[in-house]
């Protein structure tokens, strides 16, 4: 989705940008100077608002996981707390990243505007509100894996710790939502659970399935299209052109991948990226270049991009 664009400031350039203002769920822009940006005053009505409210969704529904019925029982919705909380966190630290480390690069953002939702989470994630626009690949590529890997790294003791805290049972399950495994859930789950026999299911405790929805979370933010995280570190390290056709070829195989394998979410995804386009706002001056290590970070988000993607997110049994 396009970035909102506006004026920001270095010590010896100005930049005015156009008119048109919108969301994105990570910052792709920079104006670079040797001091972090000092915070706006007020205007954090809304976002303050917005995470209570989605506080409070996460809660209802990590309540209705544990099966506790709020409206019927609604001194017991604290049993939502570990769900909600483990997902708030999660969520709340990736948005941080990307937060945190525009403002060190001197781009104008706002807070996390998280969004309630009646659905089996509580919510539809969190988005960053840009208000200026960035100068180099440096900073792109900063801010770019700053939210996923705050994510990523946060998700895994989740993971971790909801394992200790999940159950096997000795019955495959006969119905309900059956999750999908990546490349790190299955190696997670073999070394904290041990092989499971073809009778056997394993149950999640809602901080796995917290963990479980951070991991997903992260791998959807890095799918490699305009304006995502993974789009803005395709930009960063392949250049304009690489990045407008990798994006091109991201539609048709998410499509492919959602008829193969049934899973309604890569159609859904494929459609929405296809009306969004693979467009990307160029950055003010193509130097300096990327140091090494910065090159190995992006390298690094994209084998993490590998190892979290799930080809076959959620069954319904």
């Amino acid at each position: 989705m396009p970035d909102t664009f506006s004026s920001g400031n270095t010590p010896s350039h100005r930049y005015q940008s156009p008119d048109s203002e919108s969301c994105t769920i990570t910052v792709p822009y920079e104006v670079r100077s040797s001091r972090v940006l000092p915070p706006r005053k007020g205007g954090y009505t809304l976002n303050m608002i917005l995470f209570i409210v989605t506080s409070f969704t996460t809660l209802i529904a990590g309540s209705l996981q544990a099966g506790v019925n709020p409206i019927n029982e609604p001194l017991r919705i604290l049993e939502g707390a570990p769900f909600a909380f483990t997902l708030m966190l999660i969520l709340l630290t990736h948005e941080l990243g990307h937060y945190l480390t525009s403002r060190y690069h001197r781009v104008d953002a706002s807070l996390p505007y998280f969004i309630p939702a009646p659905n089996f989470i509580g919510t539809f994630g969190a988005i960053i509100k840009m208000r200026s626009r960035l100068r180099n690949r440096r900073a792109l590529i900063d801010i770019g894996t700053a939210g996923p890997l705050a994510g990523f790294f946060l998700s895994i003791p989740a993971v971790v710790i909801g394992y200790r805290l999940s159950s096997v049972w000795e019955e495959p399950v006969e119905q309900g939502l059956v999750l999908g495994n990546s490349l790190l859930l299955k190696m997670l789950e073999t070394i904290m659970i041990g092989p499971l026999a073809e009778n056997q299911s394993l149950v999640l405790h809602p901080v796995a399935f917290a963990g479980w929805i951070g991991l997903f979370v992260t791998m959807l933010n890095l799918i490699p299209f305009g304006q995502l995280d993974g789009g803005h570190i395709t930009y960063a390290l392949l250049g304009k052109r690489r990045h407008w056709i990798i994006g091109i070829m991201t539609v048709p195989l998410l499509l492919f991948l959602g008829y193969f394998t049934g899973s309604t979410i890569w159609i859904v995804w494929g459609v929405l990226l296809f009306v969004i386009r693979p467009y990307h706002p160029p950055v003010v001056e193509a130097e300096p270049g990327l140091s090494p290590g910065r090159v190995a970070l992006g390298w690094a988000t994209i084998v993490i991009f590998i190892i979290t993607f799930i080809p076959a997110p959620f069954r319904l049994i």
